[in-house]
């Protein structure tokens, strides 16, 4: 669950969900990266510059972010072909000009926005899980393909393949399964609804901020103590107003989100070295 890779170069454009991606395409066409003073920083992190993977690049920008105290650094293709640009970036091209970003004449704003999860629900090879009949497919799934760091388009073997697989053996299985027609309603007696979307509201917008700001690209065991004990905190008032409030999808998805926001510090916090996706300032990279 500690395996939380991260695309280099989403568009900064403060609002937008989900972030619009810049593919990193445009770097291997010759898009350079900058700081917010125009000044080329790759050379600082990697002999590779742009064309370093996607978690080096990652956090050699979350790195000039802190470093400047800025919130996104730019991707500079201004120095290619306008035409060639145009061609081979049409979508990009043109989302950006909606937003007032020519990017043939323009720096586009960037900043690391989080892309796959390489964890999640331990699946067998019929992705299903360890409760009989319940299958996860695609990311929420851990299959052990990608280990600690996803490979490019990777992930429809998760969701491609997986799936074919479930599909065969649900319907398969579901000949023998007899369905249960005697479940009670639920009982909501005695719960209310009183300012509970405000309050859902404002804790997932701090699990957000928890998980953005200490349990990001680059971690420490300082900050992942701290993330610990702010989560602690919603995590009891999340289950005191569950347990006084009727049942919605709004505040079950907030135990969720919470619940795997523990899963991924718990494990953030076991694993005593950088591997992969997950890398910490107190254990830094083995040289090879």
């Amino acid at each position: 669950m500690e395996f939380i890779q991260f695309h280099p170069t989403a568009l900064f454009h403060p609002g937008d969900r989900p972030s619009f991606l810049i593919t990193e395409a445009m770097r291997g066409y010759g898009a350079v990266l900058r700081n917010l003073k125009g000044e080329r920083f790759m050379a600082k992190y990697d002999d590779r510059l742009e064309l370093a993977p996607r978690d080096v690049v990652a956090r050699a920008i979350d790195s000039e972010m802190k470093l400047n105290g800025d919130d996104h650094v730019y991707l500079d293709v201004t120095h290619k072909d306008s035409e060639e640009t145009r061609h081979h970036f049409p979508n990009i091209y043109q989302h950006c000009l909606e937003l007032g970003i020519d990017i043939t004449k323009d720096y586009i704003p960037v900043a690391p926005a989080a892309h796959y999860l390489c964890g999640g629900i331990k699946v067998d090879l019929d992705g299903q899980s360890s409760i009989d009949r319940l299958y996860a497919l695609g990311e929420c799934s851990c299959t052990g393909l990608h280990g600690g760091n996803r490979l490019a388009s990777n992930s429809l073997i998760e969701a491609v393949v997986y799936a074919d697989a479930a599909a065969r053996h649900a319907s398969e299985a579901i000949a023998h399964i007899s369905l249960r027609n005697d479940v009670p309603d639920w009982n909501d007696e005695g719960t209310r609804h009183p300012e509970e979307m405000v309050l859902i509201t404002q804790s997932i917008r701090e699990v957000n901020q928890i998980m953005g700001t200490y349990v990001g690209i680059v971690r420490s065991n300082l900050r992942l103590d701290r993330a610990w004990n702010r989560l602690d905190i919603l995590y009891e008032e999340t289950e005191r107003l569950f347990k006084c409030s009727k049942a919605s999808r709004e505040i079950c998805e907030l135990r969720n989100i919470i619940n795997v926001a523990y899963l991924i510090m718990r494990q953030a916090k076991e694993r005593h070295e950088s591997r992969g996706l997950h890398y910490t300032v107190d254990y830094p990279p083995r040289d090879k």
